[in-house]
């Protein structure tokens, strides 16, 4: 039997800033409709994949829960197999927790809810869709729009005169972006939390220039009846040397006044000696193209604006210790000042610091997949017509492909449906993306299907189907019901007009949750302008 906390308990970390983890073992739709403040999404069946890199310490504390469904005594086991030591379920789950603390709707909502309150504190300057359309609409202003977003949302679409900076690049590029302090500088994202937060990472470096925020982003605009551009490609260029040192000149001071901490090569080593009994996250900020080319060995890639937006995506132990790397003095330290705010113990390793060549890691995770109850690709082929494929992947991935055929399955939900399939005597071949998530799943399917039909998971999963020379089908079958994603109505161009505002108007809230809640932690340093 699981030990049990209670959901005061669980708060009692949070405003002592103790180390825990709580998972959230539903799927994304449903944590995305309702969850507490610091809970991260990691459903039942993606356990293996997703929590080893969340939470890579065997001893730290983690809490599971569900909403009376069942998955949180099914995730336990999983859980303890990896070799955590320290697994307790949510006395009650989410409904005893909604008791004594703040729910909350959608993703990343720590981030959206401390950039309200950064607007809030700080009067975060703004202009409206159709003010910005009348400056850029002048031909005699000077003005430059920078998109905060990861490159592949202003890819899909941006505001008119747009070029893609994304929020952790936005100082450091910035003039090479922005060469006269006479510019005006609209920062724009596709809601509001990162045209805020880029906004006043500009404005707390203390740089020359008019900076406002385009109120609501593309939403906004888009709700104005306005045209957005699609498939633009601008992005703001590496910065000259002397760019550089500029930006670098600004962001130290920042950052000094925040308070961000610097370390040297020999503290970052006695952190990482001490990563069995304190969760460390080593955490290279740096644009995703300039990390493949070269890195330090146990730095992974947290793209600073990122970082800051959607925390949990890396960080999955509140409380932890992260470790920031960059290469020029800036990108780190700008995201430091912000996660500092978020409540975070984060340092910042000195640009003249060193790393060693092989850093002490804490005893890591483990999970193989199964041996037995594989198929190769070859021996898939070889099946008969009667074969029966399941796929585990995300839905999204699913509608744009899958091998001819599959039905689309929910995995927390996969011993429940596989009984709903349509009669049939031939195998079952489970498949996932890269084949991970199929085998994590095989034995739940076992146990569903018994001796009525043999049961595989192919090796390689749908990649090696790819790999092969076959094509991918788009012909849908739902085993189960979709709610394995949320759907953003700030991302892609066909969000419903209701949507969209009923996502505003839930912003605007946010800091009122908060301070009901009382359990954030956040401290917001007001710029010196």
């Amino acid at each position: 039997m699981a030990k049990s906390i209670t959901a005061r308990e669980l708060r009692h970390h949070w405003v002592n800033k103790q180390e825990i983890a709580l998972l959230d073992v539903r799927e994304e739709g449903p944590y995305a409709d309702s969850h507490p403040l610091f809970a991260i999404s990691v459903p039942v069946s993606e356990i293996e994949m997703k929590l080893p890199a969340l939470v890579p310490r065997l001893s730290a504390p983690i809490v599971v829960y569900d909403d009376g469904e069942g998955y949180a005594q099914r995730a336990i086991p999983r859980i303890n197999n990896l070799g955590y030591q320290d697994v307790a379920v949510l006395e009650g789950g989410l409904s005893a927790y909604a008791l004594v603390g703040e729910v909350y709707r959608d993703v990343g909502v720590p981030s959206k809810a401390f950039g309200e309150l950064v607007e809030a504190i700080n009067h975060t300057p703004s202009v409206s869709a159709r003010e910005a359309k009348k400056i850029l609409d002048d031909s005699a202003s000077d003005v430059a729009v920078l998109d905060g977003r990861r490159f592949v949302e202003y890819n899909t679409m941006s505001i008119p005169r747009g070029r893609s900076c994304p929020n952790g690049e936005l100082l450091y590029r910035f003039f090479e972006a922005v060469p006269s302090p006479e510019t005006t500088v609209i920062v724009n994202c596709a809601g509001r939390t990162r045209s805020i937060v880029g906004t006043q990472t500009l404005i707390n470096s203390g740089i020359p220039n008019k900076v406002v925020a385009l109120r609501n982003g593309t939403i906004g605009w888009t709700l104005e009846g306005l045209e957005l551009d699609t498939k633009k490609t601008e992005r703001v260029a590496q910065p000259s040397a002397e760019a550089s040192q500029r930006a670098r000149e600004y962001a130290s001071s920042w950052a000094e006044h925040v308070g961000v901490t610097l370390i040297d090569s020999d503290r970052l080593g006695q952190f990482a000696a001490e990563s069995n009994d304190r969760s460390l996250y080593l955490l290279d900020v740096r644009d995703p193209e300039e990390y493949a080319l070269g890195h330090p060995a146990g730095f992974t890639n947290a793209p600073g604006g990122q970082l800051v937006q959607a925390t949990e995506e890396w960080v999955g132990v509140r409380g932890a210790r992260l470790v920031l790397y960059d290469t020029d003095g800036v990108r780190a330290r700008m995201t430091a000042s912000w996660l500092v705010q978020l409540g975070w113990q984060v340092y910042v390793l000195d640009d003249g610091a060193t790393v060693p060549d092989s850093l002490p890691a804490a005893v890591a995770p483990s999970w193989s997949p199964p041996k037995q109850h594989t198929i190769t690709m070859e021996e898939f082929q070889g099946l008969s017509e009667s074969k029966t494929v399941i796929d585990l992947v995300r839905s999204p991935v699913y509608r744009k492909g899958h091998i001819p055929g599959a039905w689309f399955a929910s995995g927390p939900e996969l011993a429940r449906d596989l009984k709903t399939l349509p009669p049939g005597d031939g195998p079952i071949v489970l498949t996932s993306t890269d084949g991970g998530v199929a085998a994590a799943n095989i034995e739940e399917a076992r146990k569903s299907v018994g001796d009525s039909r043999q049961i595989f998971y192919l090796e390689g999963g749908t990649a090696a189907w790819v790999a092969a020379g076959h094509q991918l089908d788009t012909e849908e079958r739902w085993l189960s019901e979709p709610v394995d994603v949320y759907k953003r109505p700030y991302e892609g161009t066909n969000n419903a007009r209701e949507a969209m505002q009923g996502y505003l108007d839930w912003e605007y809230g946010l800091v009122a949750q908060l301070a009901n809640d009382g359990i954030a932690g956040f401290h917001v340093v007001r710029h010196r302008r």
